[in-house]
């Protein structure tokens, strides 16, 4: 664990690093940690915070938190269950369905989509939209089937289909957590794809059908 005095030489040699600058006047010493991410990330230079987003806007604009991030940090993703109850409700109120019953996309498309970590890469190289679509990079925290390996982070899918049917409700639901997961997990790590325009209506009824199609192999184990 770092005292004060070390964690300011570390911030020092951290910024030389990375090209930013360390102003003569500041004291790391007397920042809380939340003051002095905040000047590291937004102060301090180490960033390129001026690059262009693939959503529009820039880097700085995406470290902004939004009313649910800041909530959810203020709570350590811990809300109270009063806090937790008007999450998941404004939540689902966001939650923008297709219209009529949901039909199931194409589930070798929904695989892509998955496995896909292209679109909103921030960095030299950023992902440019016209010669792919963003892909849902769910691979990331979750394994899908016995083809490939994902991660652990979240819970595993194999079998989604098989084991809860095709129903409508079940359908509705699990679009309405792909859309906006905090409808049924307030402070979930898992990313607004519908919310945020991060994906398409189109592109989550394709990774509905990875998880739900008989003929993917999400249910073939």
């Amino acid at each position: 664990m770092f005292d004060h005095k070390t964690l300011g030489t570390v911030v020092f040699a951290a910024l030389t690093l990375v090209g930013g600058h360390a102003a003569a006047d500041v004291d790391y010493t007397k920042m809380s940690p939340h003051e002095l991410a905040e000047y590291l990330l937004f102060e301090a230079g180490g960033f390129k915070l001026d690059t262009e987003v693939q959503e529009g806007g820039t880097a700085r604009q995406r470290l902004v938190q939004d009313e649910l991030h800041k909530l959810c940090s203020e709570t350590r993703n811990r809300p109270s269950v009063e806090q937790a109850a008007e999450i998941s409700l404004a939540a689902r109120e966001s939650v923008k369905y297709p219209g009529g019953d949901i039909q199931l996309g194409d589930w070798e498309k929904g695989r892509q989509l998955a496995w896909s970590g292209f679109g909103y890469r921030v960095g030299e190289r950023t992902d440019d939209h016209t010669k792919g679509e963003p892909g849902g990079a769910c691979y990331n925290c979750h394994e899908f089937a016995g083809d490939r390996q994902g991660g652990t982070i979240g819970p595993s899918l194999r079998n989604y289909g098989k084991l809860r049917g095709t129903e409508q409700p079940v359908l509705k639901l699990a679009y309405g957590i792909i859309y906006n997961p905090h409808s049924m997990f307030p402070c979930t790590r898992m990313p607004r794809q519908g919310a945020n325009g991060l994906l398409t209506e189109q592109q989550i009824l394709d990774l509905l059908a990875y998880l739900f199609d008989p003929e993917s192999p999400v249910n073939k184990e």
